[in-house]
């Protein structure tokens, strides 16, 4: 079952003496948590992020809604926010990240199994995915339609394809 609220950021530290906060980003982008209704905590309070900007990597600078000084600010640090599924359209062929962490990754022509998603790296114009195989080994392949046959989050299972040379030594993958 998928989950209803997913993780979009996870507040880190504060920053200056007006309600500032840093915080990791779980979800594509600072400027996304402008956009949504989000929610913070384990309880799933209301927030509002009235100000996002990136600062370095997968950290931006953010403001929430009534949080004006280092005070308020400060108990809110080690919190998530969070992004209501419901609350969201996503275009084809793009899926939340949460969704994708832990499914099995299949070849698409031998249905052999792969290992699992790990971790999805978002640090240019194309995700890679970082799989672990049932032997520990990691395993890497950039999200492209050549390689990335299906997703299918409903059923649990990615196809991949991979490119000749990209899994190296392919017998000890397994």
């Amino acid at each position: 079952m998928k989950k209803r609220y997913l993780e979009a950021a996870r507040l880190t530290k504060t920053v200056g003496l007006k309600g500032e906060m840093r915080a990791r980003i779980l979800c594509d982008s600072c400027e996304m948590l402008t956009e949504f209704d989000l929610y913070m905590g384990k309880e799933h309070i209301p927030v509002k992020v009235i100000s996002a900007h990136p600062i370095a990597g997968d950290m931006c600078k953010l403001k929430i809604e009534k949080i004006d000084t280092v005070e308020k600010a400060q108990p809110l640090v080690g919190n998530n926010l969070y992004l209501d599924r419901e609350e969201a359209e996503l275009p084809d062929g793009t899926w939340f990240i949460a969704d994708i962490i832990g499914l099995p990754v299949y070849d698409a022509d031998t249905n052999e199994l792969y290992g699992e998603v790990k971790e999805i790296m978002q640090n240019g114009p194309i995700d890679v995915y970082l799989i672990r195989s049932k032997s520990g080994r990691e395993l890497m392949f950039p999200a492209i339609p050549e390689v990335l046959i299906n997703v299918d989050t409903d059923n649990g299972k990615i196809e991949i394809r991979p490119l000749k040379g990209l899994f190296d030594d392919e017998e000890t993958i397994r």
